[in-house]
């Protein structure tokens, strides 16, 4: 068993701030594809929902990794997953590789105010040509003197429109993709103001609506060294472990899918079909206990790899089977929850044909599912690195 009785205080916390600060709100933030985040963040900063496993130093509650991930599973159950996962890149995405490579001055200007909730962040790994291929990113920073001057960018930036600054991965040398990037601190506002140089384009998307996603453009913007996390030449690296964290984090909020069959089973105790309740169809029964058996496995797989993580494992091939895993059930659970509600599943202010938006993002973003497939074929020696 993962979860202790401080795990379960923590997501009950949680639990609360969302019925309180995110759901009353939901509607509203989805009509208007952006939500608060800098005030929101002020007062999950402020409960500490946003330092979970980050160093106590820096304002953080310095608790191992299998707290964040309840924290990520009971932001699952949040009636709006645009805004729970904006909230994952402040906290899951964007910001492990500065808390742990990091200098302690980056840290103390970026990382502190980010876990109070005063800055912001995002993560700038896709570009227009370069998704799930991260070695072929091009975005490039080259040196002049003490300062990087930063030209290209980046594509579906979650929180991008909103951002004070990006873990922007770029390209400080010349040589192979996997040895010749830098993960860099880029701040995007100053004073509330834009960076000089950098320009952010709002994209409309499918779903998760209440998150806002832009694509942001760097013309020789101007970054001290200092602002390089870590080792030039290492940001690869540290990607890939940013990732193992993002993974889970995805396939932990996934489980929060379980409200989706909740749900469906009240609506179909009460309505009624050739004289009895639609829940008394046998098929249905069977299809849903198909279906919370499916998410108990996908809860199993992804306690296992965090256990894993937080013992210091390498994580990479059950990470990113959680995540397989996770973006296809989405994709199930709420296909078949509207299904079973029919018409009245398939308006638009439904909580399930939101979800059947937004579930679709789990099988593309952080890593594509063909992506997935292939890192876990390379783990299990079927194909080599070219392959």
């Amino acid at each position: 068993m993962l979860y202790t009785d401080q795990h379960r205080a923590l997501m009950d916390s949680l639990r609360r701030f969302i019925s309180e600060e995110i759901d009353p709100h939901a509607d509203e933030w989805e009509a208007a594809e952006i939500f608060p985040a800098h005030e929101l963040f002020r007062k999950m900063g402020q409960l500490g929902f946003l330092g979970i496993n980050k160093p106590e130093a820096y304002g953080g509650l310095g608790l191992d990794f299998s707290y964040a991930l309840a924290a990520s599973e009971a932001l699952g159950y949040a009636r709006s997953q645009g805004v729970a996962m904006g909230i994952g890149v402040q906290t899951n995405m964007a910001t492990p590789a500065l808390a742990s490579f990091g200098s302690d001055a980056l840290r103390r200007d970026y990382l502190a105010p980010s876990i109070a909730g005063e800055l912001v962040a995002c993560i700038g790994v896709s570009e227009q040509g370069a998704g799930s291929d991260v070695a072929s990113v091009r975005t490039r920073a080259r040196r002049d003197g003490d300062d990087y001057v930063i030209s290209g960018s980046k594509m579906w930036i979650t929180n991008g429109t909103q951002a004070d600054w990006i873990c922007l991965l770029c390209n400080t040398s010349e040589g192979t993709g996997h040895r010749n990037k830098s993960l860099i601190v880029v701040p995007l506002k100053e004073n509330g103001r834009r960076v000089k140089g950098v320009q952010v384009q709002k994209i409309k998307k499918f779903g998760m609506w209440a998150s806002d996603t832009a694509q942001i453009f760097f013309d020789e913007v101007r970054v001290p060294v200092r602002n390089r996390i870590g080792e030039e030449g290492m940001g690869f690296i540290y990607q890939m472990k940013q990732f193992q964290e993002e993974r889970l984090d995805g396939a932990a909020r996934r489980l929060g899918t379980l409200a989706l069959i909740d749900d469906t089973v009240a609506y179909l105790r009460q309505r009624k079909a050739f004289g009895k309740p639609l829940l008394d169809n046998q098929f249905i029964q069977y299809k849903l206990a198909e279906l919370k058996t499916e998410l108990e496995a996908l809860r199993a797989l992804t306690h296992s790899a965090c256990e894993a993580y937080v013992r210091g494992d390498d994580v990479i091939e059950l990470a990113s089977m959680a995540k397989l895993k996770a973006g296809r059930l989405g994709r199930e659970v709420a296909d078949w929850c509207m299904q079973f509600q029919g018409g009245m599943g398939y308006t638009w202010d439904n909580r399930v044909s939101r979800a059947y938006r937004d579930m679709r993002l789990g099988s593309i973003g952080g890593g594509a599912d063909e992506v997935m497939m292939m890192v876990i074929a390379r783990k299990m020696g079927l194909m080599d690195l070219e392959g």
